[in-house]
Parts: structure tokens; C-alpha cells; sequence
């Protein structure tokens, strides 16, 4: 595999855009770094990267290496898990780019469960938007992608997508409380707390509003669904959420939990994701089965696709 040792060089010089940080991370010094590349450039007839002031960033002919190069580090990874598996070991590493909602609840679950059965995998696991987790998955960062209403880009490949409402989050004092459903329409009538524009609850939200005349100013914007919740509780207003990112069978103390009418929000859909045309390692590829059975069994609506 020492063939392979420079393409991982390359790669941490383009993640980290400095030759001196990515030896720390590599445990090498710079200058036997910056010799392996220039070997590599002299070997193509072409620069790999442009020295800046600051750094070094990619060239163009970079720009099209390192999409080799992490198509072969991660093939070599599926190899290997696949050798792993033969052997019996049950090894091997899972990343997974998700939206926030999978972050509290969801994942720690699916994760325990999993290496309660193959404690030889690891797993990275990833806070990404619904833009950046489809790119994680094109750059080779994430096997996985388990994402809200994603942007869909071409190179992505669904595995299986499951219908996700939208919730309202509030005190259990709240005046809206006692119904055990949401007219959109009455919750705008109360302060509401939203997240940003880049997040899928506030995207469908939009969309419902579009032909509307309903006032909509959120008194309280964030980027954060814990502060979220947690600030609807403290201050009696209103905020929103999907139910695989609640605690809807066990409420926190003080907060009520109701779901918004389809007929103001359609439900919006969760999507399993990987790199169109990949097979995933084996342990990545064990993961996302065992993930998309729980979805289906749980959430109902689930729409499988063959890899």
C-alpha cells in the first residue's frame, strides 16, 4: 500500500491548504512533504498546487487529481473492508454527513446498536447542512449522507427516503398546547422561533407561506435546534422541528410537542444517500441496511432504491 502513501499526502495538503499543517497532522516534516510533491509534479509535468503567501491551494490539474485520488483511497477502504469481513474481523470506519435533527437522538442510538455487534468499527459522524452533506459525499469525506430535504445533486445516489412532518415545539403552558394539532395559520399568531434559511424545517415552512398572507417574522433565529427547543420552552414561544430530531415519546420537563396539519406543511422527506455509482465498504454498507430497516419500521412511507 505505500503507493498510496503520497496520494494521502496530497490529500491532507488540499484539505488543510498548508503544507506545514498538514505535516503536523501527518507526523512528518514539512520538508520531506513538500518533497513528495514536488516529486509527484515533476512526475505529471504539471503543478499540483499554487504556492500562495498563505498556504497553497489547488491547480487545475490538482482539481482533477484529487478526485482520483480520493475515488482510489476510498476504494482502497471498501477493499479492505471487504478483506476485513472475510477474515472475520468486522472491522473497518463509517463517516456519515447528517442534518442536526439526527445528531441528539437517532444516530447515537443506530451507532451503539451497531458496534454493540462489531466493536472493531468506528465511525466519524458529521454536522452538515443539506447543501454540504451531497458535497461530503462527492469529496469522498462521507460514505453516508442522512440529510432533510436535500439539495439533490446529480451525483448522489438515494438509498431510501422516509416522510418527516413538521412538529411544533413549545412550553406545556403554551396557549396551543391543548390541541393536538397545528393550524400553521395560528401558530404565526404567537412568536415563533425558526431555524435559518439553510435548514429543511425552515425551507418547507417557506414554501407553505408562498401564496399566503400570513404574517411570518421569527422573533428568534438560529443555526442551532438544541438552543431552539430549549429557548421555546424558556420564553412561552414557538418553535419547529421533525420527529426523528425530538423526544416525542419522552418530552423533556416543560415542553409539549403537537404536530403541524399536512394541510398547511406537507411532510418533508429524509434522505439515505451515497456517491452515485459507489459500493460502499462493508461496514458502511451494513450500517445504512440496518439504518434504512429502522426508518421503515418507525417512521412508515419509507421508498427504497436499489443501489
Amino acid at each position: 500500500m505505500k503507493h498510496l502513501t503520497t496520494l494521502r499526502y496530497v490529500d491532507m495538503v488540499a484539505r488543510t491548504g498548508s503544507i506545514r499543517g498538514a505535516a503536523e497532522l501527518l507526523a512528518i516534516t514539512s520538508t520531506a512533504l513538500n518533497r513528495r510533491i514536488l516529486a509527484l509534479e515533476e512526475e505529471l509535468g504539471v503543478p499540483v498546487f499554487e504556492r500562495l503567501p498563505r498556504g497553497v491551494r489547488l491547480s487545475s490539474a490538482g482539481e482533477i487529481l484529487i478526485h482520483h485520488i480520493r475515488a482510489q483511497l476510498s476504494d482502497m477502504e471498501r477493499v479492505r473492508s471487504q478483506i476485513a469481513d472475510l477474515a472475520g474481523a468486522r472491522r473497518g470506519h463509517v463517516s456519515i454527513a447528517c442534518s442536526q435533527a439526527l445528531l441528539p437522538y437517532f444516530l447515537p442510538e443506530q451507532i451503539t446498536r451497531y458496534r454493540k455487534e462489531h466493536p472493531g468499527v468506528t465511525f466519524g459522524v458529521y454536522l452538515r447542512d443539506r447543501t454540504a452533506a451531497e458535497q461530503a459525499i462527492v469529496d469522498h469525506e462521507a460514505d453516508l449522507a442522512l440529510v432533510f430535504e436535500p439539495v439533490r445533486l446529480s451525483e448522489i445516489e438515494t438509498i431510501l427516503t422516509v416522510p418527516q412532518p413538521i412538529y411544533g415545539v413549545m412550553s406545556e403552558d403554551h396557549p396551543l398546547a391543548s390541541h393536538e394539532t397545528l393550524r400553521l395559520k395560528e401558530c404565526l399568531m404567537h412568536p415563533v422561533a425558526l431555524p435559518t434559511r439553510y435548514y429543511g424545517v425552515r425551507h418547507l415552512i417557506e414554501i407553505a407561506l408562498v401564496d399566503s398572507n400570513l404574517p411570518f417574522k421569527p422573533v428568534i433565529e438560529s443555526d442551532s435546534f438544541e438552543y431552539l427547543r430549549n429557548h421555546a420552552v424558556a420564553e412561552g414561544i414557538i418553535s419547529f422541528q421533525i420527529p426523528i430530531g425530538l423526544p416525542i415519546d419522552n418530552p423533556l420537563p416543560g415542553m409539549a410537542v403537537r404536530p403541524v396539519d399536512l394541510r398547511d406543511v406537507p411532510a418533508g422527506l429524509i434522505y439515505m444517500c451515497q456517491l452515485r455509482g459507489r459500493t460502499l465498504p462493508v461496514a458502511a454498507a451494513r450500517f445504512s441496511d440496518q439504518v434504512a430497516k429502522v426508518l421503515e419500521a418507525r417512521y412508515g412511507g419509507a421508498m427504497q432504491f436499489g443501489r
